[in-house]
C-alpha cells in the first residue's frame, strides 16, 4: 500500500520549494568539490546553475519519454512511470555535472524493466540504442548498482495507472456518466504530461489518477464534482475534502505549465556540460579508461596468485561502477 510504502516515506515531499533545496544543495557541493581554484565569476561561467541543470534535466526527461514510446518491444506504462520516478529521484540527490544525464537515463529505464518484470535482455534493450551499443551496455550495466545505491534501494514504485483502473470501475458502477471509457484518451494524454512534472515526488499515485480522470471529464464537457463530493468522499470531513482539491487543482496546473525547453539554450548548456562535467565518470575520458585498465591489470595480478575456483574479481566491479563520491 502506498501509504505504508518507500516511497511514502522516503520520496514524497512537502512542496517544491524542498525539491529545489536538494538539487540547489547538490548543485554547489559538486561545484565547491570541482571549483577549488576559481573565483566566484569563474564559477559562474564555467559550471551550470541549478536552473540550469533543471532545464537540462527536462529536456532529458523528454528524450526519456520519447525513448520508451519508440522502444521494442512495446513498453508497458508502468515501466515508463517506474523510469520516471527513478530518474528524477537519482537527480534530487546528484548532479547532471556528477553523472551525464543521457547514461543515467538509460540505467533508469533499464533497471524498471527488471523491477517491473517487463522481461528484455541487456541485448534487446541496447538493440533500441542508436550508435555504438556494445559502448552502452557497457555503460549501463556500470551504473545499475550505482543507481540502486543512489535510490537506498526503494524500487517499488506505486503508479498513478492502478487507481484509474479503480476509479473507472468505480464511475462505472456508481455514476450516470455515459461511456466512460471514452476518458481514456484524455487520461493517458495527461499521465504522459504528469511525469515531465515534479508531481510524483509530491502527490500521491491516487490524487495524481483523480485529476487525471477530472480532466479528461473536463475535456468531454462532463463534470464529475458531485461524484467526487457526494460519492468518493461522501464521509470525508470538509478539512480533508479541501486538502484533496488542492492537490488535485495543483496537479493539474503543474501539467498545464509543462513546455519545452528552448532548443538553443538546451544546446549551449550540453556545450557547457561537456567542459565541466566529472570526468571520472566520463566513458569518454582518459582518467576513466586508466581506471579500467588499472583494475584489469589488478585483477590479472590477483588472478596469477590464487586458483581459478577463488578468483576474486570485487576490485573490477568497484573500480568499473563510477563512485557515488
Amino acid at each position: 500500500m502506498f501509504s505504508t510504502s518507500s516511497q511514502r516515506k522516503f520520496w514524497t515531499f512537502s512542496d517544491e520549494n524542498e525539491l529545489a533545496s536538494h538539487r540547489e544543495k547538490h548543485n554547489l557541493e559538486f561545484i565547491s568539490r570541482h571549483g577549488q581554484n576559481l573565483d566566484e565569476q569563474q564559477r559562474y561561467n564555467y559550471f551550470l546553475s541549478p536552473e540550469e541543470e533543471r532545464l537540462l534535466l527536462k529536456q532529458y526527461e523528454l528524450h526519456l519519454k520519447e525513448f520508451c514510446k519508440r522502444f521494442q518491444p512495446p513498453m508497458p506504462k508502468g515501466v515508463i512511470g517506474t523510469a520516471f520516478h527513478y530518474f528524477k529521484r537519482f537527480y534530487l540527490y546528484n548532479s547532471s555535472m556528477d553523472y551525464h544525464p543521457k547514461e543515467i537515463l538509460a540505467t533508469c529505464v533499464y533497471l524498471a524493466c527488471k523491477v517491473e518484470e517487463f522481461n528484455v535482455s541487456i541485448g534487446q534493450f541496447v538493440a533500441n540504442i542508436k550508435g555504438d551499443r556494445e559502448k552502452a551496455s557497457d555503460i549501463i550495466l556500470n551504473n545499475e548498482l550505482l543507481l540502486m545505491q543512489q535510490l537506498n534501494y526503494h524500487l517499488t514504485i506505486h503508479n498513478p495507472f492502478r487507481p484509474v483502473e479503480g476509479f473507472l470501475i468505480d464511475i462505472k458502477t456508481r455514476c450516470s456518466l455515459a461511456n466512460p471509457e471514452r476518458l481514456r484518451s484524455g487520461i493517458d494524454e495527461f499521465l504522459e504530461k504528469v511525469f515531465l512534472t515534479d508531481a510524483c515526488l509530491l502527490y500521491a499515485p491516487s490524487q495524481i489518477a483523480l485529476a487525471a480522470v477530472l480532466h479528461a471529464a473536463s475535456k468531454e464537457q462532463e463534470n464529475l464534482d458531485s461524484y467526487v463530493t457526494d460519492m468518493l468522499f461522501r464521509d470525508a470531513g470538509p478539512d480533508k475534502l479541501a486538502v484533496l482539491i488542492e492537490a488535485v487543482r495543483k496537479i493539474r496546473s503543474m501539467v498545464k505549465m509543462v513546455e519545452s525547453p528552448p532548443r538553443e539554450r538546451v544546446r549551449g548548456i550540453e556545450k557547457k556540460l561537456d567542459r565541466c562535467r566529472n570526468q571520472e565518470n566520463n566513458p569518454d575520458s582518459e582518467i576513466y579508461k586508466q581506471r579500467i585498465r588499472e583494475a584489469l591489470d589488478e585483477d590479472d595480478v590477483q588472478y596469477t596468485g590464487t586458483s581459478r575456483m577463488s578468483l576474486d574479481t570485487s576490485g573490477v566491479t568497484q573500480v568499473l561502477s563510477p563512485s557515488a563520491s
